[in-house]
């Protein structure tokens, strides 16, 4: 479980980690970062700024598939290595869609998103009693 609830941690802490490339970007290519309205500047970003974005953003949208899968999982003990090795595959698979997203690979960048959409799905499966 102690895996489990790790992966769960990093996915939470993922939306906060992938504000980084998005926070340079606002900095870099808009002449500082606004943060009095930073969502205002983030809108008018295009390029790579524009993708951060988009990824930041789809980071917490995958946190609303994975966390309840990664609860219901544990609240009916639906434990072992199965699930433990789904939860490493979304951590891996939202990596590289990150990754992906960020460098322009759009085909694996969707790859990685519906496997680890996939996963969160499993995962409140595996739960059902």
């Amino acid at each position: 479980m102690t895996i489990l609830l790790v992966c769960l941690f990093i996915a939470t802490l993922m939306p906060i980690l992938a504000k980084a490339p998005l926070a340079y970007a606002q900095n870099k290519m808009q002449g500082g970062y606004d943060n009095r309205h930073p969502r205002g500047q983030q809108a008018n970003l295009k390029g790579f700024g524009a993708r951060a974005k988009a990824a930041h953003e789809n980071c917490f949208e995958a946190l609303v598939m994975f966390a309840p899968g990664v609860l219901a999982c544990v609240a009916t003990e639906t434990l072992g290595s199965m699930v433990t090795n789904l939860a490493i595959v979304f951590v891996i698979a939202r990596t590289i869609y990150l990754f992906a997203y960020w460098f322009n690979i759009h085909l694996l960048r969707s790859s990685a998103w519906l496997v680890g959409f996939g996963v969160s799905l499993a995962l409140i499966y595996f739960a059902i009693p």
